[in-house]
């Protein structure tokens, strides 16, 4: 079966306008659906990238308090690069969300 069989409902072999009209309302039901997955993954996305920013200085205390001395100073060695990796990551994500966004509503 096509699309366009699926489209026409009566089996007229034309979309009528109701036709028209349903298939106008699933696509905004689907879009709406796409956008709500992708506002729930923004947020947990941001919410991992929050924990994972505070519990690092978790791992470099419990390294150290495990007597692995040199765990512990390669981890806070890399505090640096990954405090500004996970950043980049989710400014450049959102950024990029935001300019989708005025992209899509001119």
């Amino acid at each position: 079966m096509t699309s366009f069989e699926e489209a026409d409902n009566n089996g007229s072999g034309s979309i009528e306008k109701h036709e028209w009209d349903l298939l106008l309302l699933e696509d905004k039901r689907r879009r709406l659906e796409d956008e709500d997955a992708h506002r729930d993954q923004t947020r947990k996305m941001a919410w991992f990238a929050l924990w994972g920013m505070l519990l690092y200085p978790f791992g470099v205390v419990f390294t150290s308090s495990l007597g692995l001395d040199n765990a512990s100073s390669i981890i806070g060695s890399m505090a640096s690069i990954y405090f500004v990796s996970v950043a980049g990551v989710v400014s450049v994500f959102m950024g990029v969300t935001n300019l989708a966004k005025k992209a899509t509503s001119k």
